[in-house]
């Protein structure tokens, strides 16, 4: 594959969120800011909170980030991938590719 990199999470709420980022350093920030820094405090105990405080104030993203989902209980899966380009699947050559995955063998 020839395409850049992405991070991606997806909290497992109800409903669940998706997050995308340039890399996983973008993403750690992003789902720092956008899901740890906006639960509400009732959820967590007060020790919790303190925690997570300074853990976000420090930038320790990923702690932070770990932290949360062992104490609100919500997954969040992380994933890298490369984003798929015209070269990865040319519009000219896919016929000719079909014919070669398992659906097609036999047939």
């Amino acid at each position: 594959m020839s395409g850049s990199l992405v991070a991606f999470a997806i909290v497992r709420d109800d409903p669940p969120t998706v997050f995308v980022a340039e890399d996983l350093d973008v993403l750690q920030r992003l789902l720092a800011l956008k899901v740890v820094a906006r639960t509400d405090t009732a959820r967590l105990p007060p020790a919790e909170v303190a925690y997570l405080r300074t853990a976000l104030l420090e930038e320790r993203w990923g702690d932070a980030v770990a932290r949360w989902i062992r104490h609100v209980g919500i997954p969040v899966d992380v994933y890298t991938e490369r984003v798929a380009t015209d070269e990865d699947v040319p519009p000219g050559l896919i016929g000719a590719q079909l014919q070669f995955t398992p659906l097609f063998r036999g047939a």
